[in-house]
């Protein structure tokens, strides 16, 4: 349902500067149509859309072609639920004026509620692409992916959910949306690579996406293992072998890990990803200058990725260069606020330099997050799911 937000930003909307039929009218007429005009806009001010909507209606009475009457009348109709109603309404007054493009976002929302998914459609779809208003433009783009949804055009109502998830990345109706549509493509995908190539080095590693997400890493690992044997040029192979490996307990694994990490490197240089990751097991060795050498490469490749930065930042930490690091940490949040660990090392960074009110407030903010984490973890393992976000290790002092 369209929100009260939405449709208020609708109403009043000053469509005419001058309506021109009004030359035609009669002083009496004119004035009668002021009259009514200032008398639906206090009822809206009074929160009274029934006595407006009389209002409007009394226009109509006096100028049957009054476009802003038209267009205010469906919108408060539409907002009563009375969706059939709104329809003429809203058609009248785009007819008249063919710009209005939010009375056409209306009118989309309308049809569809009256079961007019034609219609609907393509008014919907025509209106989309111009709206500024962003409550109007999310109203507009939630109906239109039901109704791609709905017709299993999953490719549109993906390109729909992607834009609804950069203007509200937070809301949980868009991320569930985004979850369903892309699951179902998922699923269509994994079935056209069975169907047309059952036993492809692909096949197999889809199959090793799935075990991993399922807590199957053993037989996850023999999967990529396959692909790999099938396919030793794989895009993407060694890295993502590496990174099921990196995943495993055994230490012996971990080990055969940073050599697919460099076997990554070696068949794309520009595989930022895989230099970060043989940053991180050489820090792990306390290897801090093999450490530096592979976070500055990946921070060439990519400046933009959090975990090089942090990565980075946390190496010249170890390297006792505070004022190195703290752009790099500093960076780091402002590109995932949610990196509890970066948070972490600015709180201890900040309180070295002096700044207590920093220091406390990133230390609060890390709690808050490990919290976070550990009840997401708890719902990934009740589904019985590998998490799906992977973060660099928390320094011992902090778990």
């Amino acid at each position: 349902m369209v929100s009260k937000s939405a449709v208020y930003a609708l109403i009043s909307l000053s469509i005419l500067c001058a309506y021109p039929a009004l030359a035609d009218l009669s002083t009496d007429q004119k004035e009668k149509i002021a009259a009514h005009t200032r008398q639906a806009q206090e009822y809206l001010k009074s929160n009274r859309p029934d006595l407006a909507a009389n209002q409007f209606r009394a226009i109509l009475a006096l100028d049957p072609g009054n476009v802003e009457a038209l267009g205010n009348l469906g919108v408060l109709l539409f907002f009563r639920g009375d969706y059939a109603g709104a329809v003429p309404q809203l058609r009248a007054a785009l007819s008249a004026q063919p710009t209005l493009t939010k009375i056409q976002a209306l009118l989309g929302m309308s049809e569809k509620r009256a079961g007019q998914f034609a219609k609907a459609r393509t008014d919907l779809e025509q209106s989309w692409s111009g709206l500024q208003d962003e409550n109007v433009r999310v109203e507009t783009g939630k109906d239109l992916l039901e109704i791609y949804y709905g017709a299993g055009e999953l490719d549109k109502a993906a390109g729909v959910v992607s834009v609804l998830r950069q203007l509200r990345p937070a809301d949980p109706d868009v991320l569930y949306s985004a979850y369903r549509i892309y699951s179902d493509l998922a699923g269509e995908s994994l079935l056209a690579v069975a169907m047309v190539a059952p036993k492809s080095a692909r096949m197999h590693q889809i199959m090793a996406h799935e075990l991993a997400r399922q807590r199957n890493p053993d037989a996850a690992i023999a999967q990529y293992r396959e692909a790999m044997r099938l396919d030793p040029n794989l895009p993407g192979i060694h890295f993502e072998l590496a990174e099921m490996l990196n995943s495993a307990p055994a230490a012996a694994h971990r080990e055969e890990a940073e050599k697919e990490y460099a076997a990554a490197v070696a068949a794309n240089p520009a595989d930022a990803k895989a230099e970060s990751r043989l940053g991180d097991a050489a820090a792990r060795r306390a290897d801090t200058q093999a450490a530096y050498t592979h976070y500055s490469r990946a921070f060439e490749l990519q400046p933009n990725d959090p975990e090089v930065t942090l990565g980075l930042g946390r190496t010249l930490l170890s390297m006792s260069q505070p004022g190195k690091a703290k752009p790099l940490l500093e960076r780091t949040v402002q590109l995932d606020p949610t990196n509890a660990v970066a948070r972490y090392h600015l709180a201890t960074l900040y309180r070295q330099l002096g700044r207590p009110e920093d220091s406390r407030r990133e230390l609060a903010e890390f709690k808050k997050l490990k919290q976070l984490k550990d009840e997401l973890v708890q719902v990934y393992t009740d589904m019985k799911l590998a998490p799906g976000k992977r973060e660099q290790d928390e320094p011992p002092e902090a778990k």
